[in-house]
């Protein structure tokens, strides 16, 4: 059976348009968090020295939500670490290395993500970061059946898995945290229905 050109293009633009809804309806949005909501990554401040604990707590990350970590290559860097090198500070074998000064950090996989400074001596300083991320449904993942008790030490083994990290090029400034959900939902559904109609 032939299908007018005409009828093929109205269900192609229904389907677009019925994308958008969804996506609109059920509240996709990302966004990108600027680390501390300051300019610059980098050793506290005497005044606020907890501004990276602070920071953490005035936000619900989410699956897809991106974090921004904004310092001068040559003078600062991001490491993502494990809960035992995070407590310790040890700078030894770390996840990822972000070196390239604006760096950008992509929440994909559920789970607790620690950071600090790849420059010796920061951390102790109280340049580190812990997040955590729930899972699409809100929860958070449960304790393991052998983790230790409360307050006991939680470091992961040595051969447990990485997180998935995906980086991508460095964005404009801006402050606080960015949306990234309705403009880039509306942009990729006008793309396609263009696509479609070509």
């Amino acid at each position: 059976m032939v299908v007018p050109s005409g009828f093929a293009n109205c269900r192609r633009l229904s389907w677009a348009f019925q994308f958008l809804a969804a996506t609109v309806i059920s509240g996709c949005w990302c966004y990108q968090y600027k680390v501390g909501d300051l300019n610059s990554w980098g050793v506290p401040p005497s005044s606020n020295p907890h501004v990276y604990g602070l920071w953490s707590q005035k936000y619900h990350f989410r699956l897809g939500d991106s974090l921004l970590f904004l310092s001068p290559p040559s003078q600062d860097s991001v490491i993502q670490v494990t809960e035992r090198a995070y407590n310790s500070c040890s700078l030894t074998d770390p996840i990822k290395k972000m070196n390239g000064g604006n760096s950008v950090f992509n929440l994909t996989v559920p789970g607790n993500y620690y950071f600090t400074s790849g420059v010796p001596g920061h951390c102790q300083k109280l340049q580190k970061l812990a997040i955590a991320v729930p899972a699409a449904n809100g929860a958070f993942f449960p304790p393991a059946a052998d983790a230790p008790p409360p307050g006991a030490s939680s470091a992961l083994p040595a051969s447990s898995p990485s997180y998935p990290i995906v980086f991508g090029p460095s964005p404009p400034q801006g402050s606080g945290a960015v949306s990234l959900g309705t403009s880039a939902a509306v942009g990729s559904v006008v793309g396609l229905v263009l696509l479609s109609l070509l």
